[in-house]
């Protein structure tokens, strides 16, 4: 008995070592980490965010300043390409960034602003 509680406790420590977000330190590997990982969920088929626009029905090209803060969280998101773009599409895809969450996480209490362009 004691060895099937000691091996599920085993494995219950090693499913949430799994799901820990991996600390990221300085801006540059902040901003570097955060463009690569956008390029990938925003491309392709298979990205997840290019699936919530596909969607949307958004198309066209998107810059938009963002503003992540800790444990990957997007704290702000800014249209810098005003008038280009319908309003309602514009709202709707910085919507859908809003609500992503980076699998990386920053030091507490820091934020870190950077520009991003969505083509689509």
């Amino acid at each position: 008995m004691k060895n099937l509680i000691t091996i599920a406790l085993l494995l219950l420590a090693i499913a949430t070592f799994g799901q820990k977000r991996q600390l990221v330190e300085y801006r540059d590997n902040i901003v570097a980490a955060a463009l690569v990982e956008l390029d990938s969920v925003s491309s392709g088929p298979e990205g997840t965010l290019y699936k919530q626009v596909a969607e949307s029905g958004i198309h066209g090209q998107y810059v938009f300043d963002i503003t992540l803060r800790e444990k990957g969280v997007i704290a702000t998101v800014f249209v810098v390409n005003d008038g280009i773009n319908p309003i309602n599409m514009q709202n709707r895809l910085k919507d859908i960034v809003k609500r992503y969450r980076f699998s990386f996480k920053v030091p507490k209490g820091k934020s870190y602003k950077f520009q991003y362009e969505f083509n689509f």
